[in-house]
C-alpha cells in the first residue's frame, strides 16, 4: 500500500470520527441516511431509469438499504480502522484512483432530489475525500405520488425544470422558484438547455455559492439568493466581478435576501407620513439626525417625455412646484431614459453629483435596486406601491381616499342606481380604490351597484358601460392638478339623454407637495442612505396635501357640501372609509365596523365589496401591454415567474 493512500485514509477517518462525535452530541443520526426507511413514509408512483450521469457529490446522502452503514459516517467518511477489511479495500481503491481515476459508475437511487447508493459506497467515500464535485452514477429515480404536500409539490416543479435543464443541486424553499429562475435567465418557459448553457450556469453558480458562503449568515438557499441577484445584476456579472466585489454586492443585497426568506414577517412597511419634527414616528428608521446640507442635488428620471406623457408631465409639474418652494436650496435635473435604459440615465445622474434620485415609474425598480446597491451614499426613490425591496424607498399616494369622495358624489347623482367604474390594473392599491368608491356610493345610496370593467382587459370600457345604459361613470384619474381638462376620459362624469357630459369630480395628485416634503427632509439631514433591514413604502394621503379631489361647479349644493365635509374628515383623520361593516361579494364579513383596516390590509386587498358587479381579472385575461405592470405590482405577482429579460443570460 502506498503511503499517500494510507495518509488519505487517515485524513478521511478523522473527518468521519469528527462527524460522528458532533452528530451524537446533537442527538442526530451519525450514519448515512437509508432510503428503505425514508420511502416507507411515502406512497410511491413508480421508478424511472435515467441512465448514467454525473451527479453532485454533495447530494449523495445515504444508502439504499442498511448494509454496512456503520462503516461510514453521515458524510461518507470511514469509521473503521485502516487494518480492517473495509479499510484495506478503501486504500486499494484510493491507489487506483490516484493512478487512473475511478471510472466505473456507481448505482444510485434518486428520491426527492437526493441520492442513495446501492453499489459503490467506497467509491463515493474516496471521491468525497478528494472533494470531487461530481460522481458518475447509473441513476434510478423513485417517484412519489403527486400530492398537495408542499415538499412533493416543489419536487414535481423540480422535475419539470430538470426535464429542461438537466441540472441538480438547486433548492428552493418557496414554490415557483424553478420557473422563476428559468425566466430570470431570459429563457422561455419551455426552453431546453444546451450543454454549453449547462456548463456556463454550473460554473457561475458554483462561484456564486462560494461567494455567498462567505456571508456569516445565509438567510436563503443559494438558489433563492441567486434569484434576488438576477433581479438586480446580470448572470455574467458573477463571472466578471472579482471575488471581493462579488461578496460585496451580495452583502448589499443581503437585506432583500433576508426579507424574501421570511414569509411570516411583513415584507412591506407602509408609511403614511414623513415627520416634521423629531424622527420618532413611523418612518424613524428612514429618517436620522445627521448634519444638514445647504443644498441638495436631485435627479428626476422620466421614462417618457413630459410633452407626450400626462403621467410624466404631472411629475415634472411637481418638480417645478418643489423648486419654486425651495429656491436655491435644491438643484434639480431631469434625465429622460432613452430606449428604456433606466440604469444608464440614473448612472449619468450619479456621475453629475445627484444625491437623491426620483424614478417616476414602477418599471424602473430593477435599475433603482442596482444603482442603490452600487451607490450606497445615494438615496433612491421609486414611484410605486408595495415593492418588497430594502434598498429603494417607494412612494405613492392613498388614491382610495379621493375615490371614496368621488364614489359618494357618483352615488348621489346616479338616478337609476347604477354607477360605472373603469379600473386600470389588478395591482396592489387598485381593489382598495374600487372598494372605497363602492363604499362612498353605498353611503349615499344603499341600493346602487357599481358595474366594474377593466381597461387592461378591453379597450372600449366606457362605450360598453354607455351601451348598458350606465350614465354615471368613474374613469381614469387625473394625474396632475392642471392637466387635462374635464372630459369623459378623466374623473367621474354624468351623461344625459342627449349624450352630453357633465363633469362631477376627479381625484388628482399634487406631486409637488410630496417632492417638497422629501427634499425638505433631506435638507434637514434626516434621509438615511445605505442598506436598510426593511422595505419602506411611503403612502401619502389627503392629510399631506399630496392627494386631492376637484369638484365640478355643476354639482348640486348639497352633494358638493357633502363632498367637502368628507374631504375635511379624511384630511383630519375623523373619517375612515373602511371603518364600517363590510361584506365582500361572497358574503364574507371583511370588517365589523368598530375599527378600520390596517395599511397592510388596505394595500394588499384582493377582494371586492358586495355592491360591486364584476371580478378581478386573471393574468391570462390581460391585454399584452398590461402584463409588465402586473408582473411588477400585481396582486398575484408571486404566482408568476420573474419578468423575462431581453436575451438569454447564459
Amino acid at each position: 500500500m502506498s503511503y499517500e493512500a494510507i495518509e488519505q485514509y487517515n485524513k478521511a477517518l478523522k473527518s468521519g470520527q469528527k462527524y460522528l462525535k458532533n452528530a451524537l452530541a446533537q442527538n442526530l443520526d451519525p450514519y448515512p441516511a437509508v432510503l428503505d426507511r425514508i420511502e416507507a413514509d411515502y406512497e410511491l408512483a413508480g421508478r424511472q431509469e435515467l441512465g448514467v450521469m454525473n451527479i453532485p457529490a454533495e447530494l449523495i446522502v445515504g444508502t439504499v438499504s442498511e448494509g454496512r452503514t456503520a462503516a461510514l459516517a453521515g458524510n461518507f467518511m470511514p469509521l473503521l480502522e485502516p487494518d480492517t477489511e473495509f479499510g484495506t479495500k478503501w486504500i486499494r481503491l484510493c491507489e487506483a484512483h490516484a493512478e487512473e481515476g475511478i471510472r466505473d459508475p456507481i448505482l444510485a437511487y434518486e428520491f426527492l432530489g437526493k441520492f442513495y447508493v446501492q453499489e459503490g459506497n467506497k467509491r463515493v467515500s474516496v471521491l468525497k475525500s478528494y472533494d470531487a464535485p461530481t460522481v458518475a452514477a447509473n441513476v434510478i429515480r423513485v417517484l412519489p405520488m403527486h400530492t398537495e404536500d408542499p415538499e412533493i409539490q416543489r419536487y414535481y416543479e423540480f422535475l419539470q425544470f430538470f426535464s429542461l435543464s438537466g441540472l441538480y443541486g438547486l433548492h428552493f424553499d418557496k414554490p415557483g422558484g424553478f420557473a422563476k429562475l428559468q425566466a430570470a435567465l431570459g429563457m422561455a418557459e419551455d426552453h431546453v438547455w444546451t450543454e454549453e448553457e449547462r456548463r456556463s450556469f454550473r460554473s457561475g453558480f458554483a462561484r456564486f455559492q462560494d461567494a455567498y458562503g462567505k456571508m456569516k449568515v445565509q438567510p436563503a438557499t443559494p438558489a433563492e439568493a441567486l434569484l434576488v441577484w438576477l433581479q438586480v445584476f446580470h448572470f455574467s456579472d458573477i463571472k466578471e466581478a472579482s471575488m471581493s466585489d462579488l461578496v460585496d454586492r451580495i452583502a448589499k443585497l443581503w437585506p432583500d435576501m433576508k426579507l424574501q426568506s421570511e414569509p411570516e414577517a411583513p415584507a412591506i412597511e407602509v408609511q403614511p407620513e414623513l415627520p416634521e419634527k423629531e424622527p420618532k414616528s413611523l418612518v424613524s428608521k428612514l429618517i436620522t439626525a445627521v448634519s444638514q446640507p445647504d443644498k441638495v442635488r436631485v435627479a428626476f428620471i422620466y421614462g417618457f417625455d413630459p410633452k407626450t406623457s400626462a403621467w410624466t408631465r404631472a411629475h415634472d409639474q411637481g418638480r417645478q412646484d418643489m423648486e419654486a418652494a425651495l429656491g436655491d436650496r435644491v438643484e434639480a435635473t431631469v434625465y429622460i431614459a432613452r430606449e428604456r435604459d433606466y440604469f444608464a440615465a440614473m448612472e449619468g445622474a450619479v456621475e453629475d453629483g445627484a444625491e437623491l434620485i426620483f424614478a417616476t415609474t414602477p418599471p424602473m425598480i430593477d435599475a433603482c435596486r442596482k444603482l442603490a446597491a452600487l451607490n450606497p451614499n445615494v438615496k433612491v426613490f421609486n414611484c410605486a406601491l408595495s415593492q418588497p425591496y430594502t434598498g429603494v424607498t417607494m412612494y405613492y399616494s392613498r388614491v382610495y381616499e379621493s375615490k371614496f369622495i368621488t364614489g359618494a358624489v357618483a352615488g348621489a347623482m346616479a338616478a337609476n342606481d347604477r354607477v360605472g367604474y373603469v379600473a386600470s390594473y389588478p395591482i396592489f392599491g387598485e381593489p382598495v380604490a374600487i372598494n372605497a368608491f363602492a363604499l362612498g356610493v353605498r353611503m349615499v345610496n344603499p341600493r346602487a351597484r357599481v358595474e366594474l370593467l377593466w381597461s387592461c382587459c378591453r379597450r372600449d370600457c366606457v362605450q360598453e358601460l354607455r351601451n348598458r345604459g350606465v350614465s354615471v361613470i368613474s374613469n381614469r384619474d387625473t394625474v396632475g392638478p392642471n392637466d387635462p381638462q374635464w372630459g369623459f376620459e378623466w374623473g367621474t362624469y354624468m351623461e344625459n339623454e342627449k349624450g352630453e357630459l357633465t363633469p362631477l369630480s376627479k381625484p388628482i395628485w399634487n406631486w409637488g407637495a410630496l417632492y417638497e416634503k422629501l427634499v425638505r427632509s433631506a435638507l434637514k439631514g434626516r434621509l438615511e442612505t445605505g442598506p436598510a433591514d426593511k422595505a419602506v413604502n411611503l403612502w401619502f394621503g389627503m392629510d399631506s396635501g399630496v392627494m386631492d379631489v376637484v369638484l365640478s361647479d355643476a354639482l348640486p349644493y348639497g352633494v358638493r357640501s357633502l363632498a367637502l365635509l368628507l374631504k375635511q374628515g379624511l384630511s383630519n383623520g375623523s373619517v375612515d372609509p373602511f371603518r364600517s361593516r363590510i361584506f365582500d361579494q361572497n358574503g364574507v364579513l371583511r370588517c365589523e365596523g368598530e375599527h378600520g383596516l390596517s395599511p397592510e390590509e388596505l394595500v394588499k386587498m384582493d377582494w371586492l365589496c358586495e355592491n360591486v358587479v364584476g371580478t378581478i381579472p386573471g393574468y391570462e385575461e390581460l391585454l399584452p401591454g398590461a402584463r409588465e405592470m402586473v408582473r411588477l405590482l400585481g396582486l398575484y405577482r408571486d404566482d408568476l415567474s420573474s419578468p423575462v429579460k431581453e436575451g438569454k443570460q447564459l
